[in-house]
């Protein structure tokens, strides 16, 4: 048995019987996260023999329940790299996910606390929800409530400060969660509209890019459910972004579709050429989009 084997085997057994001062519950917990940091996925037999007290330990109530909550955190963060290891099998039962799912999402509610204790913790489950795709099993398990909460823990909790990694992590899962579900209902859509509304100066800048660029990477998946969303929402179409609207109307994809033709023809035609042919493209769409628009006022 190697060294980290028997470091595991006592980690299991001290997390069946943790301790109770907050304090030592989170360094013994800080220490399971970093063992299992280092164990690739698919291990050999001994090692997942090792792993199995451990994963159940971590849903025990002692843990799994605990009033803490950065020793919650901790808890999600260790089972987020058991997540990891065992992917793509996963290590509980369907119920068991969705709590451990209801845990994951809750600790994304305070991302912009850069001096949180479990600040690195939350990036940390923040990229192996990405890496391994619990989105995917979060829709899979029919998760809808819990997937609406994790848009607004991310638009609401984004930030400049935060690393690029942070964004674009952000970004693919909900882009996923979007592209992959078989219906998009208006309350999926609504967090994401909240934050490209034009009359609200708070939004910080980043939260209006990251859903922004959300409804940009989904188009053409939102073209039938976006004017619901809007519909649904109670507020005029005008009074959101400028992309809003382009994808309701597809000029979005049209632009897109000559954007290509254009960069494909550009080395062929006289630039004055293209320049005229695109203003008059542009102002042809703006026009469309204004009737949209008024279409959809006066409904």
């Amino acid at each position: 048995m190697s060294v980290s084997d028997r470091e595991l085997e006592e980690a299991g057994r001290k997390l069946r019987d943790p301790p109770s001062s907050v304090h030592e519950i989170l360094s013994l917990l800080d220490k399971v996260e970093h063992l299992m940091s280092k164990i690739e996925q698919s291990p050999p037999c001994p090692t997942m023999c090792e792993l199995y007290p451990l994963i159940g330990a971590l849903v025990s109530p002692k843990l799994f329940k605990h009033s803490d909550a950065h020793v919650k955190l901790a808890v999600a963060a260790c089972i987020c790299q058991i997540t990891f290891i065992t992917a793509p099998d996963l290590t509980y039962d369907d119920d068991q996910m969705k709590e451990v799912f209801r845990l994951i999402v809750s600790s994304f509610e305070h991302l912009s606390d850069i001096y949180s204790r479990s600040y690195a913790k939350r990036l940390s489950i923040l990229e192996t929800v990405h890496d391994v795709k619990l989105s995917r099993v979060m829709l899979n398990l029919e998760c809808d409530a819990l997937l609406v909460e994790m848009f607004q823990h991310f638009l609401n909790g984004i930030r400049d400060h935060h690393p690029v990694k942070v964004f674009s992590s952000m970004e693919h899962i909900m882009t996923l969660v979007v592209e992959e579900s078989d219906d998009i209902p208006p309350q999926l859509l609504s967090p994401i509209l909240h934050y490209v509304r034009k009359d609200d100066k708070q939004i910080p800048q980043v939260s209006r890019k990251l859903a922004e660029q959300v409804l940009i990477n989904c188009a053409s998946k939102l073209k039938t459910y976006l004017a619901d969303a809007v519909k649904s929402s109670g507020i005029s179409l005008d009074k959101y972004s400028n992309i809003v609207a382009s994808i309701c109307e597809g000029a979005l994809s049209a632009l897109k579709q000559n954007g290509a033709v254009a960069d494909k023809k550009e080395n062929s035609q006289d630039p004055r050429e293209v320049a005229v042919k695109a203003c008059f493209f542009l102002f042809a769409t703006s026009i469309e989009t204004l009737k949209f628009v008024d279409f959809v006022e006066k409904r």
